[in-house]
């Protein structure tokens, strides 16, 4: 197991657009490791998704799993998904507010996120996957992929709505995994 530190707010690392890895390297040794410390990293961290970048890697990889975490109560499930060279598409004009919090970033705050998405990726395999992501796992894939485009929550959040995890507990959390829960109800993730 090997937990890498998280690159915070501020780390340029964090600014750099991902470069796509060429499809014969997925298999590769580098490309691998990558990839497994993404996985240890992101569930050392407790986080829901965690993109090659945010541990200082220029390569256009993200992971994402939702199980039970304890940051995140309200979110579906997501299966241990690794995704390289991610393509969001999409798929209409349905948006809704969701409160994200980061593992870079020690502040939470509102984003407008796509609602339903087309997903094209390989897995750590070099297999081709593309499916349709709704709701919150929509608004997961959006978030770290905007981490490989050089892009932050606090670049799309509504200012005013920014705030540390401790005044989101003290303050927000409450309203929001009330209004977030009745969404996830309709959406159905």
């Amino acid at each position: 197991m090997t937990v890498r530190d998280i690159c915070s707010i501020g780390h340029p690392a964090l600014r750099i657009p991902a470069v796509a890895v060429p499809e014969a390297e997925i298999a590769g040794e580098r490309v691998q490791g990558i990839v497994d410390d993404l996985i240890d990293t992101m569930r050392h961290a407790n986080g829901a998704g965690l993109a090659a970048n945010q541990i200082g890697e220029t390569d256009r990889i993200v992971v994402i799993e939702v199980n039970d975490n304890p940051r995140y109560p309200y979110k579906p499930p997501i299966p241990l998904t690794v995704a390289i060279n991610p393509q969001l598409e999409v798929l209409d004009g349905e948006t809704v507010v969701i409160n994200e919090g980061c593992l870079s970033v020690p502040l939470r705050g509102d984003v407008a996120r796509s609602v339903n998405l087309r997903v094209r990726y390989f897995d750590r395999h070099g297999a081709e996957h593309c499916h349709e992501a709704r709701g919150l796992a929509a608004g997961t894939w959006q978030h770290e992929c905007d981490h490989l485009d050089g892009i932050l929550i606090t670049d799309r959040a509504d200012p005013a709505t920014l705030c540390t995890w401790e005044e989101f507990e003290r303050h927000h959390r409450d309203a929001f995994i009330e209004r977030i829960t009745r969404f996830v109800e309709l959406v159905g993730s």
